[in-house]
């Protein structure tokens, strides 16, 4: 990914954070040269490896998986992301431009064969995503869904073996351009704007 220095994030910590935050990633391997992109909740164990292991499981009928085995894949995690219009800054030879969040993770892909493994990290990412619910679902149908669920799907880990993000949020213009676009944005009802104004309030140039 292109970063320049001013947009680099390198705190592992903002990283994980916006994994976490940010879980539902596309996932792009290569084959025979050819690209192939899943879109796929993915979870983070923090404490899996020397930078993380992510986890997650793909339909069995997704041949993604057959191609990516061992080989090394890009997870990507895009975070709010906003188009930033020139008039904002009330400034002279300015352009326009998109502010956003995006974390890539590389990593060998490894298959996950063993069931009562697979079976735990359905029931950890139901756990994770269920967690809002004022009822939460659980993974307790009976033992024969169950069974044909999991051979529906084929689960994976991703040992993340480097990673990188950028933030890119007006960081190399002056303070009072900077605030001049987050005020525009927090007047903005969608979630993507005000996302990237909470994030630009935290961010210094």
């Amino acid at each position: 990914m292109y970063i320049p220095a001013h947009f680099a994030q390198r705190d592992p910590l903002a990283l994980y954070e916006a994994i976490e935050r940010y879980s539902f990633a596309t996932l792009v391997s290569g084959a025979a040269g050819e690209l192939t992109a899943s879109h796929l909740p993915l979870l983070l164990d923090r404490s899996g490896g020397g930078n993380g292991t992510l986890l997650g499981h793909m339909a069995r009928a997704n041949s993604q998986w057959r191609e990516a085995a061992g080989q090394e894949v890009l997870a990507i995690f895009a975070g709010p992301h906003a188009y930033i219009s020139p008039q904002w800054y009330e400034a002279s030879q300015v352009v326009p431009t998109w502010n956003y969040v995006a974390v890539h993770a590389y990593g060998r892909l490894e298959l996950m064969e063993d069931r009562a493994e697979v079976e735990s990290l359905l029931a950890r990412m139901v756990g994770v995503y269920e967690a809002g619910q004022p009822q939460p679902w659980r993974l307790d149908e009976p033992a024969e869904f169950v069974a044909r669920m999991l051979r529906q799907i084929v689960a994976f880990r991703i040992p993340i073996t480097r990673f990188e993000g950028k933030w890119k949020l007006n960081q190399n213009r002056p303070a009072e351009q900077r605030q001049r676009v987050i005020n525009v944005l927090s007047q903005r009802p969608d979630e993507n704007s005000q996302g990237i104004a909470q994030l630009m309030r935290g961010v210094s140039p």
